[in-house]
């Protein structure tokens, strides 16, 4: 005896399937890739967003040092000479406040042939007569038509040695004008110097005009 087939309908047996095994009714959207012009903006914005984050950067751990003064302006400014000018570039820098200089320190400094030759460490001595020299540069005031005058380290105060500075190392040296007693032509500075992350030397001092409307008699 024959038994008659039947009709299963096509809906009645995807009905029957596992989940899992069942035909997926609408596909999954997938990303679409950004088109050249979309990727180029977002790499300069990343880009914009990176140098915006190391202008943020503490002076002292920037890479790249902008040159506001070079050798030849600061020769300008200050009296000294070799072997005994120990700036050689400033970065920051606002007329009457402050200051941010560096000295590139190299095996070829004079100093170096006696402090010691079989171990050379920069003078602590020289780092204060750098920082001074800086805090030179801030009362100087070229930009407002210079200034005639010299100004002569007359004291120093709470001057700490933290870290040696060897052949090699980049001085980067920021100096601020605390207080300026202009009659007496005597200013208080605090100045901090920097290798690398590490503060190697700070202190604050006292320079004091020696000519012009304050030249001693």
């Amino acid at each position: 005896m024959e038994t008659a087939a039947v009709p299963v309908s096509r809906s009645a047996c995807r009905a029957t399937l596992p989940s899992s095994l069942a035909p997926r009714q609408s596909r999954v959207a997938l990303p679409r890739r950004a088109a050249p012009t979309q990727r180029l903006v977002a790499r300069r914005s990343a880009a914009a967003d990176d140098n915006a984050a190391a202008e943020e950067l503490p002076i002292h751990k920037r890479i790249a040092f902008p040159t506001v003064m070079n050798i030849n302006k600061i020769r300008e400014i200050l009296p000294h000479r070799f072997p005994f000018l120990f700036v050689d570039r400033v970065i920051e820098y606002k007329a009457g406040e402050y200051a941010v200089a560096i000295k590139n320190v190299t095996i070829n400094d004079d100093f170096f042939r006696g402090h010691f030759p079989d171990r050379p460490i920069m003078p602590g001595v020289l780092m204060i007569e750098a920082m001074a020299q800086v805090g030179g540069i801030v009362m100087l005031q070229p930009e407002v038509g210079g200034s005639q005058d010299n100004f002569y380290l007359t004291g120093v105060d709470k001057v700490k040695f933290r870290k040696p500075v060897l052949p090699g190392d980049t001085l980067v040296m920021r100096v601020s004008k605390i207080q300026y007693q202009e009659v007496f032509g005597v200013v208080k500075m605090g100045g901090k110097a920097y290798v690398d992350d590490n503060v190697v030397c700070e202190g604050e001092f006292r320079l004091k005009s020696v000519t012009g409307k304050h030249k001693e008699t």
